[in-house]
């Protein structure tokens, strides 16, 4: 049964995701692989209150940044998925990866 291989990628650097989300495109697709996406998100608008000290009140300015978010699909190729989720990626990028296994219809447990 076929695997489908999800992954996000988040970070606050929108040029340097691009460019990665980019490259691994067309990696799967030289590769033979099918791949579905780059699905974009809703840039993520973040505001972090930061304190002095531990009591109320004494406060720095908030802390403000965006998270950018990127997703792709490989389906199948187990080979190529693997492969990608292997990579060194920036540090500046979080990865997070599912792997779904996908039942063909009619299918039934037993």
């Amino acid at each position: 049964m076929p695997f489908v291989t999800k992954l996000t990628f988040q970070s606050g650097d929108k040029t340097v995701l691009d460019r990665i989300v980019g490259d691994l495109k067309q990696h799967v697709e030289k590769k033979g692989a099918e791949c579905r996406g780059p699905h974009a998100d809703q840039p993520k608008r973040l505001n972090i209150p930061q304190y002095r000290s531990l009591s109320p009140g004494d406060e720095f300015p908030a802390w403000d940044y965006t998270v950018y978010t990127r997703r792709l699909e490989i389906h199948g190729a187990d080979e190529v998925a693997r492969s990608v989720t292997q990579r060194a990626f920036p540090d500046s990028v979080h990865v997070e990866v599912e792997v779904e296994q996908k039942k063909p219809l009619g299918h039934r447990r037993n």
